[in-house]
């Protein structure tokens, strides 16, 4: 950047008197920090390297960049424009985020000032210095180089100058230049509110111009691009590379919605010359030959900067309503955090009050997921996994049921069957038919014999039967033990993450949570083993009826089974249906076939007596098992003993260095209350300056104007325009955001409206200015409802009102 006097009319011309508040606000953000956090409108340059951006930006802005031949933009150079009561230069660097953090501390306390500008060159070449830039070392850099300018007549305008895309790797450019350089085109052309100013070169077709297919790839409907060709007048007149850049400046070729540009700048080879005269020059040239053909609003920089000034508003206010929404949205979020940290804790009554406070809170969410009641904020949505984590009473039960399905289907060693089982076998469970059973039974009872008489059996065999039968009761416990107290642990970290910071909870649930779960985790395997010795040890004791009911219903089933069949036998039937049966039948001959029926075999009977006995002892003992984990495990072991495990009781009891060392605020913690703190200010700031402009109005062809609502809680259809049926007036106004903006009419293709340029241009009619904006009172940014008078009447009322002013 070289220091030359400053073209102030270049400047103002961007920023219309009519404008300037809207535009005004918008730097206002960024100068207020904002930018770091949402993204903000604003114009930048890119291209391909030596097509002239720099003379571009310099001609915009009237601000003087390098241009030599031989030279090109380094790194992103970010002109910010500020309007104050003294001329002043300051320079700066922004370290990119990939910086480590001694070089992003390095690089972010270069900041210099100056009274004048004949300093301004030897502080640039000491930003690069300080970048790495150098002739035998690093050749581009993703640090943010930003200059700003201030003075009396400069409104608030920021326009950012980025490094040229590379072709091919050189001896001073290296492949990873290359890749840099496209990387930070890239990542600035992604940001949705930026107008990319995609600058091409008439020395090269532009079809091998790299900054094409990138300006398409980010903005794939052109809605926010606008291209600029550069060097005509390197063009041999009347070529066929004359034509077809002819043709790409009416926008028959690469199509982008708000159109092309065509400048002619200074050739930086020629010596020194002034701004004043460029503009003179660049007017000479377009009034000559094939370019005289052209609209005279898509030649010269004069008509650039109206174009830009228009386009930017529209920009600006399509994406005010999105840009409340995001500011919103960083707001709570920053504001969550910032409530996370809590107030400082520099002494220990600041650190035991911080502890108090969070183990209130501890209880409060303990106890609502305890009860069931998930009324809190911190419960989420049920739907997700981790709202359903914080949910303990809904987790609990599920894993209780879940407990209680599977030792049912799978807790039992054995189960009789007709028929060899596979699905019992891939549970873990022994098929096995009746007869099978009693002969095991009856295998058992010969080992086991002792002074019982024949027919009966030894009690015991009872006992041996039935813990053969639940051997797999304590596997299937100790996993539901272990699951129901991960869950737990889950759970008390969640708790622990949403009541304090990052650090803060880190030290809870290692000092405080950890041992107070593992102290739990005892009491559940303790209790666990408690519950169990009886069904693995104790012999059988039940004073449940639903034990002798049970057996005297599996016998009374099995009898009925065995009659049925005689009877159907001995009738002769198929079932036991009513009916009449006429024939003679000896009915002494049945009484004997049912006698018959009953086991002849005293031990076979006493085995099926056991078997009887164990199985209705197992489901007695299982029923009541299930129940005792629940409650007297589960919930007296676990889920009650939960909300003790960090209470204000014990906040008070505390030790003193034990409290300094979980509430203690760490140098980390110090430092993002004050990066969020900071942050916090910022968006404030910027929500109320965006509250300033409520409402934005453009003119209409109905009833003048249409205010847009920037609170809409969506971007999209945030807004709403209706433009004037003036071809011209289409284009200066055309929005860059199709989601947010409808228009009435339908869209004007750039061919139709170049034509209709022409036309008008050689009439030599004046364009009227296109855009007023008014603040707006809060309650009166909706929509007008009022009946619209007629589209002739009204375009005439407008055109008088602006020849008027």
């Amino acid at each position: 950047m070289v220091s030359k006097p400053f073209y102030t009319d270049a400047l103002n011309g961007l920023c219309s008197k009519d404008q300037l508040d809207l535009l005004d606000s918008v730097d206002c953000l960024r100068s207020q920090g904002i930018s770091h956090y949402v993204s903000l409108p604003q114009i930048i340059v890119c291209g391909d390297q030596s097509t002239g951006k720099s003379s571009v930006l310099e001609a915009i802005s009237g601000v003087s960049f390098p241009t030599k031949s031989n030279m090109c933009t380094r790194f992103p150079t970010e002109l910010v424009l500020r309007k104050t009561p003294h001329i002043g230069v300051s320079v700066s660097i922004v370290p990119h985020h990939s910086r480590s953090e001694p070089e992003q501390l390095s690089l972010g306390s270069f900041h210099e000032k100056l009274d004048g500008f004949d300093g301004l060159p030897k502080l640039i070449e000491s930003a690069k210095v300080a970048m790495g830039i150098s002739t035998h070392g690093k050749a581009f850099s993703k640090d943010l180089l930003r200059v700003e300018v201030s003075g009396p007549d400069r409104p608030h305008l920021t326009i950012v100058d980025l490094p040229g895309l590379i072709h091919s790797e050189t001896r001073q450019q290296s492949a990873s230049d290359v890749e840099l350089v496209k990387d930070v085109v890239q990542t600035y052309m992604r940001e949705p509110r930026s107008i990319i100013l995609a600058v091409v070169s008439a020395k090269n077709d532009y079809a091998n111009q790299i900054v094409l297919k990138l300006a398409r790839i980010a903005d794939p409907k052109g809605n926010r691009t606008l291209g600029v060709i550069t060097k005509p007048d390197m063009l041999i007149p009347d070529s066929e590379s004359e034509a077809m850049y002819v043709s790409l400046a009416r926008n028959q070729d690469v199509e982008f919605r708000l159109g092309w540009h065509v400048l002619k700048n200074m050739d930086s080879e020629t010596g020194e010359w002034s701004l004043a005269d460029r503009d003179v020059k660049e007017e000479e040239f377009f009034s000559q030959g094939i370019w005289g053909n052209l609209s005279r609003s898509l030649l010269g920089v004069v008509k650039l900067r109206d174009r830009l000034s228009k386009v930017l508003l529209g920009q600006i206010a399509s994406e005010l309503p999105s840009l409340i929404d995001e500011i919103n949205i960083k707001f709570n979020a920053c504001r969550s955090r910032l409530d996370r940290l809590g107030v400082p804790r520099a002494t220990l009554d600041d650190q035991r009050g911080y502890l108090l406070q969070i183990s209130q809170s501890f209880q409060f969410l303990v106890k609502a997921s305890v009860d069931g009641t998930y009324n809190d904020p911190f419960f989420d949505h049920a739907e997700s996994e981790t709202g359903y984590q914080k949910r303990i009473r809904a987790v609990t039960q599920n894993l209780n049921l879940e407990f209680a399905e599977h030792i049912a289907t799978r807790g039992h060693h054995r189960e009789i069957t007709n028929s060899k089982d596979t699905k019992l076998a891939s549970r873990g469970v022994l098929p096995i038919t009746r007869d099978e059973f009693l002969g095991h039974i009856q295998h058992l009872m010969q080992r086991t014999r002792g002074r019982e008489l024949p027919g009966t059996f030894n009690p015991m065999i009872v006992a041996d039967l039935f813990f053969d039968q639940s051997k797999a009761w304590e596997t299937i416990t100790r996993s539901h033990i272990d699951k129901t107290w991960k869950a737990a642990t889950e759970f008390l970290n969640l708790v622990a993450v949403y009541i304090a910071d990052a650090a803060t909870s880190r030290a809870l649930f290692q000092k405080i949570f950890e041992p107070a779960l593992d102290r739990l985790m005892g009491s559940l395997n303790a209790k666990t083993a408690e519950l169990l010795t009886p069904h693995q040890k104790s012999h059988p004791i039940t004073y449940n009826h639903y034990f002798t009911e049970t057996i005297q219903k599996v016998r009374s089933e099995r009898r009925k089974n065995q009659y049925s069949t005689v009877v159907k036998n001995f009738f002769g039937v198929s079932s036991l249906e009513p009916g009449y049966i006429n024939q003679y039948k000896d009915l002494g001959q049945l009484v004997k076939d049912l006698i018959q029926g009953t086991e002849p075999d005293m031990n076979r009977f006493a085995c099926s007596e056991a078997l009887d006995c164990m199985e209705a002892y197992y489901k007695v003992a299982l029923k009541r098992f299930v129940d005792d984990m629940a409650v007297e495990v589960i919930e007296a072991k676990l889920i009650s003993p939960l909300g003790d495990i960090f209470s204000p009781v014990n906040v008070s009891a505390m030790p003193a260095d034990f409290v300094t060392c979980i509430a203690g605020e760490s140098e980390e913690n110090r430092a993002q209350r004050e990066q969020l703190t900071k942050q916090l200010d910022v968006l404030t700031k910027g929500s109320d300056t965006c509250k300033r402009f409520i409402g934005v109005r453009v003119l209409d062809t109905d009833d003048g104007t249409i205010q847009l609502d920037p609170v809409s809680k969506s971007t999209k259809n945030s807004s709403n325009f209706d433009v004037a049926s003036d071809d011209l007036f289409q284009e200066d106004v055309r929005s860059l955001s199709d989601r947010s903006i409808s228009w009435r009419n339908s869209p004007i293709e750039e061919s139709d409206l170049v034509r209709a340029e022409v036309k008008e241009n050689r009439e030599e009619s004046p364009t009227p200015e296109a855009v007023i904006l008014e603040e707006i009172p809060e309650e009166k940014y909706s929509l007008s409802s009022k009946k619209k008078k007629s589209k002739k009447s009204k375009v005439s009322a407008h055109r008088a009102l602006f020849e008027h002013e």
